[in-house]
This record gives C-alpha cells, sequence and structure tokens, in this order.
C-alpha cells in the first residue's frame, strides 16, 4: 500500500491517541473516575468501545480501559519512505483512531464544550437511527455519505449537496479545510439542514466524524441483530456495514492551491480514513493524495483521488457499488427524497395553501378508463403567477386514475403517496393528509418558474412510475379557485367517510389470507412482518392494505399473500399456514407466532418500530412507549434501552414493537387481556392516540378505561404506577396473572 498514507494514518493515530489521553485526563482530575460518561438517548453505552471491544462504557474509569487498548493498536511510525505490502498495521491505528475520538467526543458531553451548537447536531441518538431506519430497508435512502472538509467555494457545495440529495443519500458533514466546512458553506447560502434533509452536520472538528460511524456500527447491532461482545461479533459488525451499509468518505481539500490541498489532509483525517475503510467504506478525494486501488477491505478500490469535485459523487456511487434510481419529473427545479422533509419558513415563502388559513384537501379516485385522458393536468384558478407574494390560497388536489388491475380499495393507497410525492421537489413544504394538508412555495422555487401545474406532472409521474402494474391512466385537477375549491371539498369529505366506515369495519376474520412484509429482512435477516386487517406492520407505515396493493405491484417484491390456515388459537391468533410461513422466512429462528399476545410467540422486531408495548410486572399489565418519548419509563429503562434489547429480528416474551394505529385496534394484544392491561404511556402518545382508542374502548364497554392510564406526569417508576393505579380502580390489577 502506499508509504505515503501509512506513515501519515500511522502517525496522525499517535497523535490522535495523544489527545484523548490528555482530555481524559483533565476530565477525571476535574470529575473522578466514577463521574457518567454517555451520549444522550442510546442503549449502545459509547458504540465504538462496545464495536470493537465489546466494552460497555459507563465512567471515566471505564475510558482508560478503552484507551489501553487503542494503545495496544499503535505500531511504531514507519520510515519515511518505507513501503508497506499489506494493509494490516494501517487498519489497526484507525481503529486506534475511531477509539480515541469516541473518547474526545463522549467527553464533551461531560466537560464541554457543548457538541450541539447552531448547525452543528452532534451524536445521533437512537430514536433517529431507528426512524431513518426504515429508509434504509425499503430504499428511499440507498446509502449515507461522509463529508470532510469544504469545496473552493459555496456554489461547489451546494451544487454537491444537491447532487446527493436527488439520488437521496444521506450526508454526514464534519471537520473542515484550512477553518471551512461544507456545512457552514451550505448554510451560508441558506441551505436548509437537518435529519428531514437528508444533511446531517455533525461538527466541525475531524474528529466529529466519529459519529457517521458509530451510527453505521447500531445499523448493524440495531438492524441485523448483531450482538457486540468479541472479535468475531466485531467482525460481523464490520461485514454487515461492508455488505448492507452503502457508505462512503468524500474527503474534500477546499483551496485553489494545489499545492496546500495536501497540506489540509492532515494525518489526523488520514487516520480517520483508516478507520472507516475498516468498515468496507472507500474514501474519495478531490486532492492528489496516493491511492489504494487494489480491493481487499473495500468492495473495490480503497482510496481513489484527485476526482474533480463536480464528478466526485458519480465516482463515488461506482466505488461504493450503489445502484442509484434517479427520478426524471419535469419541473424545474430537482427531486428527490433528499428533499421531503425540506421546511420553507415563512420569510422565505412566495405563497402557501392550506394549514390555518385556507381550505386544501387532496384526493385520489378511480375511475372509469374511458373518463381519463392520460397526463391530462387542469389548473381550475389563479396559476401561481396571478397569486400575490406572501398570500395564502385554496388548493384542491384531485388525482383520478384508472387501470386493469386498480381496486378501489388502493385509492387510499395512493393517496397517502401524495404527500410523499410533492415534497420531495425541493423547494416544496408539505404536510398532512385528506383535507388537513398545509403546503408552501418558496420564493427561490417560484422564480425558477414552478407552477400549480407542477403539482400535477410530479403526480403523473410518480403514480406511473410507482404503481405502472395497476395504473394505466392519470389526470389530475388542481383547484386554486375559492368556490370550486369549497364545493370539492365537501365531495371529498363525503369520500374520506365512506372509506372510513369501510376500512374502519374490515376484521381479520373476514379474510382468508394476511399479508407478509419483508422490507426490513435486508438489514434484519431473521426478521418478518405478519399485516393483517386489524394489525398494520410495527413500522406503522405499511397496512393490510398498503401490502395488498405492494403485492399487486410487483409479486416478487417485499409483500405476498399467506394462506391463515386451520385457526391453532383464535384469541391469541395463531394459525397453521402463518407458523410454517414465519418459520421459513425466519431462516428457522422462530417456529410460532401469535399475532394478538405479547406474552406468548409475540411478533419480532426489526427496529423500525413506531412504538415499544411492555410488560410491567409490578402492575400486571403493559406500558406503550414511543421513539418520541426520551425519558424513563416505569419497566426501569428509556426507549433506547428497550430498543436496543428486542431489535435485530430477536422474538422477545414480553415486549414488542407496534405501530401507533394497532394501539386503537379491537385486536391489541387481546390474547392477553387487550385494552384493560394498559397501565401507562407518555402524555404526548395518550394525547396523539386519544380519540381513536376511546372510541375503541367505548365501543367494548370500558368507556372509563382511558384516563385509568397513567402518564409521566402520574408516575415514572413502578411504585407510584401501582399506587396511581390502585387509586383510580384500574383493572388490570385485579385481573388473571399476565406470567
Amino acid at each position: 500500500m502506499s508509504k505515503i498514507i501509512a506513515t501519515a494514518a500511522i502517525r496522525g493515530a499517535h497523535a490522535m491517541v495523544k489527545r484523548a489521553e490528555e482530555d481524559l485526563a483533565k476530565a477525571i482530575e476535574a470529575k473522578g473516575k466514577d463521574a457518567k460518561v454517555e451520549y444522550p438517548n442510546t442503549a449502545y453505552y459509547l458504540p465504538i468501545m462496545l464495536l470493537f471491544l465489546g466494552q460497555k462504557v459507563e465512567t471515566l474509569g471505564d475510558l482508560e480501559e478503552s484507551l489501553t487498548e487503542a494503545k495496544k493498536l499503535l505500531g511504531p511510525i514507519p520510515t519515511e519512505g518505507l513501503w508497506l505490502p499489506y494493509l494490516g498495521t494501517t487498519l489497526d491505528a484507525g481503529v486506534a483512531t475511531l477509539l480515541a475520538e469516541e473518547i474526545i467526543e463522549s467527553l464533551k458531553y461531560v466537560m464541554g464544550p457543548n457538541p450541539v451548537d447552531g448547525i452543528w447536531l452532534g451524536y445521533t441518538d437512537d430514536s433517529i437511527l431507528r426512524t431513518q431506519g426504515i429508509k434504509l430497508v425499503d430504499g428511499r435512502m440507498p446509502g449515507f455519505a461522509a463529508i470532510v472538509g469544504a469545496t473552493e467555494n459555496n456554489k461547489q457545495a451546494v451544487d454537491m449537496l444537491l447532487d446527493l440529495q436527488e439520488k437521496s443519500i444521506l450526508v454526514f458533514m464534519a471537520g473542515n479545510s484550512n477553518g471551512r466546512s461544507v456545512a457552514e458553506q451550505a448554510a451560508a447560502e441558506g441551505v436548509d439542514m437537518g435529519w428531514d434533509n437528508y444533511l446531517v452536520p455533525y461538527g466541525k472538528e475531524i474528529t466529529s466524524a466519529i459519529h457517521a460511524l458509530n451510527f453505521a456500527a447500531r445499523s448493524a447491532m440495531s438492524f441485523g441483530g448483531v450482538e457486540p461482545g468479541d472479535f468475531k461479533a466485531a467482525r460481523e459488525i464490520l461485514m454487515y456495514n461492508k455488505t448492507r451499509v452503502y457508505a462512503f468518505v468524500l474527503a474534500l481539500g477546499g483551496d485553489d492551491n494545489a499545492e496546500s490541498k495536501e497540506q489540509i489532509l492532515t494525518d489526523e483525517k488520514y487516520a480517520t480514513a483508516a478507520g472507516a475503510i475498516n468498515f468496507g467504506f472507500p474514501v474519495i478525494a478531490d486532492t492528489n493524495i496516493p491511492e489504494i486501488l487494489p480491493t481487499g477491505v473495500c468492495t473495490y478500490e480503497h482510496v481513489v483521488s484527485g476526482v474533480k469535485v463536480e464528478d466526485i459523487v458519480s465516482r463515488a456511487i461506482e466505488v461504493r457499488g450503489l445502484t442509484i434510481k434517479v427520478e426524471k419529473v419535469p419541473i424545474p427545479v430537482p427531486f428527490g427524497a433528499g428533499f421531503e422533509g425540506e421546511r420553507v419558513r415563512k420569510e422565505d415563502m412566495y405563497v402557501q395553501f392550506g394549514g390555518k388559513y385556507t381550505d386544501a384537501f387532496e384526493l385520489v379516485q378511480m375511475k372509469p378508463v374511458e373518463q381519463i385522458e392520460d397526463g391530462k393536468i387542469e389548473v381550475i384558478g389563479p396559476e401561481v403567477a396571478d397569486m400575490t407574494e406572501g398570500e395564502a390560497y385554496p388548493l384542491g388536489i384531485v388525482v383520478e386514475v384508472a387501470g386493469r388491475e386498480f381496486q378501489e380499495d388502493f385509492e387510499t393507497v395512493l393517496e397517502r403517496r401524495v404527500h410523499e410525492f410533492i415534497s420531495c421537489a425541493n423547494g416544496i413544504f408539505h404536510m398532512g393528509q385528506r383535507n388537513i394538508i398545509w403546503v408552501r412555495i418558496s420564493k427561490a422555487t417560484q422564480a425558477k418558474g414552478f407552477k400549480i401545474k407542477d403539482f400535477g406532472e410530479i403526480l403523473v409521474a410518480k403514480m406511473h412510475a410507482d404503481f405502472s402494474t395497476i395504473v394505466d391512466r392519470v389526470q389530475v385537477k388542481l383547484y386554486t379557485d375559492k368556490a370550486k375549491a369549497a364545493e370539492m371539498l365537501e365531495t371529498a369529505k363525503a369520500v374520506y367517510s365512506l372509506r372510513d366506515d369501510k376500512i374502519g369495519g374490515m376484521q381479520d376474520e373476514d379474510v382468508d389470507e394476511f399479508y407478509s412484509c419483508a422490507l426490513c429482512q435486508s438489514y434484519a435477516p431473521d426478521h418478518v412482518c405478519i399485516v393483517t386487517p386489524q394489525r398494520l406492520g410495527l413500522c406503522g407505515a405499511y397496512t393490510y392494505l398498503d401490502c395488498k396493493a405492494s403485492y399487486q405491484i410487483d409479486k416478487h417484491g417485499p409483500n405476498a399473500p399467506v394462506a391463515k390456515g386451520e385457526t391453532l388459537d383464535g384469541k391469541k391468533g395463531e394459525w397453521s399456514n402463518i407458523n410454517e410461513f414465519v418459520e421459513l422466512k425466519s431462516n428457522g429462528n422462530l417456529t410460532k407466532f401469535k399475532a394478538y399476545s405479547i406474552m406468548e410467540d409475540p411478533m419480532t422486531s426489526c427496529g423500525c418500530f413506531e412504538c415499544i408495548a411492555a410488560m410491567v410486572p409490578e402492575a400486571n399489565g403493559i406500558m406503550i412507549v414511543d421513539r418520541d418519548y426520551s425519558g424513563m419509563t416505569p419497566v426501569g429503562m428509556k426507549f433506547s434501552t428497550l430498543a436496543g434489547q428486542i431489535g435485530g429480528g430477536t422474538q422477545t416474551p414480553g415486549f414488542c414493537g407496534i405501530g401507533k394505529i394497532y394501539i386503537s385496534s379491537q385486536k391489541f394484544i387481546y390474547g392477553d387481556g387487550g385494552h384493560q392491561r394498559i397501565v401507562w404511556m407518555p402524555k404526548q402518545l395518550k394525547d396523539e392516540v386519544g380519540d381513536r382508542l376511546k372510541a375503541t374502548m367505548e365501543a367494548q364497554g370500558y368507556a372509563d378505561l382511558f384516563d385509568k392510564i397513567a402518564t409521566e406526569e402520574n408516575a415514572e417508576d413502578p411504585e407510584k404506577l401501582v399506587e396511581f393505579l390502585t387509586e383510580v380502580g384500574h383493572p388490570a390489577l385485579t385481573m388473571d396473572s399476565l406470567f
């Protein structure tokens, strides 16, 4: 391998370990060895130590052991000009660097400065990790890029980030070149950054790049179900990242002077790059650094250099072996999943629709084929050019579809995608569904020529692209006329009501087959969801009708019908054919599955669940906690800790990942006593599901049960919880034992 890279990386590792040693000594002197050290809201301690050492770091004293192990990995710094024929010594130095960087960054949460500052986000907690998980497993996010440094000018930075967003690649940003970073360049140009936009600025120091790698490590532990602890497990985690987590590093010089560019790539950056290569993540640089072209640890080349900034994204995709599907939509602004969560602030807004200001709705309806002119888009009312900047207007979006294989039940499936499709346009903000939508067009997007008609262009293109096997014709009507929009809104409300009555009445007993969902198997090989009319997927994103439509679209895709077979236990939800299917698809790891129980043979969890249901032994009931709640729960564990125990496709009696809508299902843990077992939920979650849950409880004859469910305002430990439940007379206390 390159003698320059080896020497620089090993020298950089020595420097980084020395800095970690100095920082740790100061922290121990100030706080003592027993002082607690942890990242916020995680079940994985310090993930890099957990990965490479199997060490569960909890105190500053534990970090001394981590530092000792890092030092063992440091070999002597090679003599300048010495050629090394292998990567081993350099890779070890890379691991030592990562351990040191984890020490340095974790100490910031103990000693400061606070790594969360301005645009810098610091460590990614487990809640965000799992929220992004569904995008990784369903293909919306094909991989991620870790950018270190800066480009020569701000325009290059913005263009590169837009290119990555259009390709739906998640972007991590860390480090700087001569005091400049890509994140700061983007901020200076008004680029909206954050997880919703696929642009994540970790920190300005090179050490903050460790957060991209501990994100990758936790992906394997969480979704892959790899339990860390020894050398074999560490290898499995690294191999998981090489084969399943498609990431790469973009090392940028950020200076017009070629000579200084090489100086900008410091020893510490070389050392960090060596650490990334351990994960199978190649490095692509715009500077003329030495290359490492032979394959080995990475799938293809390890280090590729001298790539022009305008070509660096496409070259990185090639080197990493990524498969990218770029959306081609005939609109005047970029389009891609990376823009889906983009916000348009009031000061940046040209016009808006809906929200609390005007009527706005969206409706998808099936029509006879002869009534639809494919590709036709009508705007009934004023266009953007006729609107006054800063004002609010009504907006009715009516999509009419026809297809030989299309069924009325699929209308809601396509309608839910309207939000995603419109949000993927750069400079467009869309929130909500049905008649509670809120849409904004930014000034910059309007200036590029975006029109109301372009909403139709998006929907026609995407309905055909994503639903080609069931949709033959699409036409769109866009209402911005106040009177016409109000008239169509009443029509839409009537359709919504009819759908709710139909879908709400579907029972598991009414169908002979359920649907499987294997989307998450790309990350959790032993996990499989069984989706029924009364139990949606645990991610909350896939209902029975979604899976049915998915199968119609692609009979070789992630969803397939599964005949129920003989009913073995109607109360707990067990069927013969379902058991056989689960055993086959879980690679023999599971033999039985009960749909309505968390105590006996519950569904496995991949890590993408919206909520966790967990037994509370002292209360003879169960609690439900969602990923947005970061506080303590009555079982003595936060969401992140619970999630770390049940993810990865394991079957854990007493614990189960669930979707929010399942909480109000009549089949909710029916085999364990149903809703009468719910004893605790975070207040925010209780409020969110309240209307649906109250209606279900009233229908079951438990009209007063909802108010007897405790929240964190009543109790966060089992003793206080039981006191509250006793005071309100909660039925769980007098029911048969849950165990």
